[in-house]
């Protein structure tokens, strides 16, 4: 039976540059790269081409010697003209020349009917085969799912607060009919429910009429919109038990796979922020060059892009390419300057979420800020205030929990709800953390601890 569980703690950056609902007409996407640095937890990823083979969309390129069943496959057809490493010679991108038009490699198709006679086995063998098992998210941890795994659910957010995060109707307009062929391929693998949350407020038009899925709706402020949030308050994880997460898009992708026999990796990305003079969506595939998006587009030459959101994304080149589980990008200026008295300086225009000295937002509730990448600050003393628990609506100690995870107590961090959380259940602490700790960076160290130890 369907729930309506309204949050009340959490907190909203509200910021300019939302994408308009159009798709703007971008230059050509040149080139596309897979990072395994996209998928936590890969540490021996094995890379199955070299420079100068020419692939198709679906080609195996590398796999992980820890599970070794999932492939990782070109989003595009070309030619790999790159693969970047690091120190240690550590695999950080493989970079391919898209062709004008692209090739599909042909997989098996499943009518409705294959699909429900089907077993889990050849379901499991088909997903990890083609290219889209990495899709599948396990908690606790974070990490590709374990195809050897049966879970005890699966969980599919419908909506995201993050700020400025794309609208999912409009990422999935019009593929409805790949969703449920999606859902009904994910039935196969759990024998439990799968659990959908949608927004309270609103009604989805491609998600809200979905067989074979328990509909949740969810009310608040961000992270009201995160399936750790949701899976905390519809069936929390315990320890020794497995559950799967999966994004609106995977769920469509696993549906054309099945439907058409190809890896379609094709998607829209919001183009966001303050310094994007048109802020639109972009049609691209899966790993894209953000070149095209962000030259001539912007509105100064001191920026930052991000790939994802402010809160949990990552920091590209302007060259950069978007996140495997990335739908967003998002320009901000570049904070390199010093500022004297900056928070006690009597201002407007800075978003915080303390009614501190001089900072007045908490006036204009529904104000929208052009913020910059100035911390204000460097990591300090660590203040015990009651403000992570304000922001965080789950039943944990934030607080504590990150003291377990720097005094490595693992029994503490047990009981304090490590298995519940991975770093974007927490990144709201840290964007109000006065002593600017790395809040994300802990929780991840935290859940390696576990997961290894």
């Amino acid at each position: 039976m369907s729930k309506q569980i309204k949050l009340k703690k959490g907190f909203d950056i509200r910021l300019v540059g939302k994408a308009e609902k159009k798709i703007g007409d971008f230059q050509p996407v040149k080139t596309f790269a897979i990072k395994p640095t996209d998928f936590i937890g890969m540490q021996r990823p094995k890379v199955l081409v070299k420079e100068g083979d020419l692939v198709k969309a679906g080609t195996p390129i590398l796999f992980d010697k820890k599970m070794e069943k999932v492939q990782y496959v070109a989003p595009v057809s070309g030619e790999i003209v790159e693969i970047k490493r690091g120190e240690k010679r550590k695999l950080l991108e493989i970079k391919i020349l898209a062709d004008s038009e692209i090739e599909f490699e042909n997989f098996e198709k499943f009518t409705e009917g294959d699909v429900q006679a089907a077993s889990r086995e050849k379901i499991v063998d088909h997903l990890t085969a083609t290219g889209v098992w990495p899709q599948l998210i396990q908690r606790p941890y974070g990490v590709v799912a374990d195809p050897e795994d049966e879970p005890k659910a699966i969980f599919i957010s419908g909506f995201d607060t993050h700020p400025l995060a794309p609208d999912y109707d409009f990422l999935l307009k019009g593929q409805a009919n790949f969703f449920q062929t999606g859902i009904q391929a994910l039935q196969k693998l759990t024998k439990g429910k799968i659990y959908l949350g949608l927004p309270g407020d609103h009604k989805s038009e491609v998600l809200s009429n979905t067989p074979g899925t328990e509909i949740n709706y969810f009310s608040g402020p961000h992270p009201s919109g995160n399936v750790g949030v949701q899976i905390h308050h519809i069936a929390p994880i315990s320890k020794g038990e497995v559950v799967w997460t999966i994004h609106p898009y995977g769920v469509v992708q696993i549906g054309k796979l099945l439907s058409n026999g190809i890896y379609d990796a094709s998607k829209l990305i919001a183009i966001t922020g303050s310094e994007i003079k048109t802020p639109l969506y972009a049609q691209t595939y899966t790993g894209s060059c953000v070149d095209s998006f962000v030259a001539g587009n912007t509105q100064s030459e001191k920026i930052r892009v991000i790939s994802g959101n402010v809160l949990t994304g990552e920091k590209i080149n302007r060259d950069g390419y978007i996140g495997f589980y990335q739908h967003q990008i998002t320009i901000i200026p570049e904070g390199d300057y010093y500022e004297f008295l900056g928070w006690m300086k009597p201002t407007t225009e800075k978003l915080s979420y303390h009614k501190a000295l001089g900072l007045l937002s908490f006036l204009f509730p529904k104000k929208e800020y052009a913020l910059d990448s100035n911390a204000r600050g460097e990591e300090r003393a660590f203040v015990q205030t009651g403000v992570f628990e304000s922001v965080t609506p789950m039943d944990i100690y934030p607080v504590y929990l990150l003291k377990a995870i720097m005094a490595e107590d693992f029994d503490e961090m047990e009981e304090l709800g490590i298995y519940e959380v991975i770093e974007e259940d927490l990144a709201l602490c840290e964007f109000v953390d006065v002593s600017k700790h790395p809040v994300q960076e802990i929780v991840r160290k935290g859940i390696e601890l576990i997961q290894y130890s």
